[in-house]
């Protein structure tokens, strides 16, 4: 009985899940949290990506510089103006400067809360696709396609597979959460050093 094809469900399981944690926000800037804005130029709606170029230079800024300089009141007015985002952006008439604010300790929480979902989302995909396995294994041991042997090794290769990819979701999972800790505690050492830095002046 052939492995392989369950194993192609499981990677694909897998990449949805790391698709998934991508998508999650971390409070580190990046090109990608302007995928929905979308600019008024030219007589239509035309994604931010096809009017400027989009960078993320620092960990808390983006950077957005326009094609044509005359888009640039709308692409900060578009910026502002998604509701999902919250950004408050400025523009210098050539660029348009985007902060991304810290997150705070709840928000941080929440976050690791929802990745944790996630987790469970992609354990349950790949226990049913183990499901299915030994359902299909058992069906041709029964029709005596396979031996009992041959099906025993078959769910024993099958739970060895299977806890490799478990381990694979934990360990992204824990690069995730360390990622968005090590943002907040980059952030709390920034806002401590301002803190100081006024009470000297």
């Amino acid at each position: 009985m052939d492995i392989k094809k369950f194993e192609e469900k499981m990677n694909h399981a897998f990449e949805h899940y790391e698709g998934e944690l991508k998508k999650v926000r971390t409070g580190r800037a990046h090109p990608s949290m302007l995928d929905s804005v979308m600019v008024e130029a030219y007589g239509a709606k035309m994604p931010l990506n096809q009017v400027s170029n989009i960078t993320a230079p620092e960990a808390a800024m983006i950077l957005v510089t326009p094609f044509d300089m005359n888009n640039i009141a709308a692409i900060s007015a578009a910026i502002r103006n998604d509701q999902t985002l919250g950004f408050n952006p400025s523009d210098d008439g050539r660029v348009v400067r985007v902060p991304v604010p810290p997150l705070t300790e709840e928000r941080r929480k929440q976050i690791v809360k929802q990745t944790s979902e996630k987790v469970e989302d992609a354990k349950i995909a790949l226990r049913n696709i183990r499901q299915d396995a030994f359902k299909e294994a058992k069906r041709l041991k029964d029709d005596k396609e396979i031996t009992e042997d041959e099906q025993k090794r078959f769910e024993k290769d099958f739970d060895a597979m299977m806890k490799n990819f478990n381990e694979k979701i934990e360990t992204a999972f824990k690069n995730k959460e360390k990622e968005i800790l090590t943002i907040s505690k980059i952030c709390l050492f920034r806002k401590q050093n301002l803190h100081r830095h006024n009470r000297q002046l």
